[in-house]
């Protein structure tokens, strides 16, 4: 039976955390957007400027793809 040294577990900083929680939550957010982009009729993608194929290549990027302006 193998034994688990506790010592070398390593533990998550709080710092670490929090910025993980933030980055999911800003891509859990950015996934909302682009479903709703893709929701939108062609006239309300004229409106904004955008084709529907523009609109429908935002909304195929992954979660994880935020704007790094969101970072900050």
């Amino acid at each position: 039976m193998a034994h688990i040294d506790t010592n070398t577990r390593r533990a998550i900083r709080l710092p670490e955390l929090s910025g993980l929680v933030r980055r999911i939550s800003l891509g859990l957010c950015a996934a909302h957007q682009r479903r709703r982009l893709a929701d939108l009729d062609d006239a309300m993608l004229r409106d904004i400027g955008l084709t529907r194929e523009q609109a429908r290549a935002e909304a195929r990027r992954p979660v994880w793809d935020v704007p790094k302006s969101w970072l900050r």
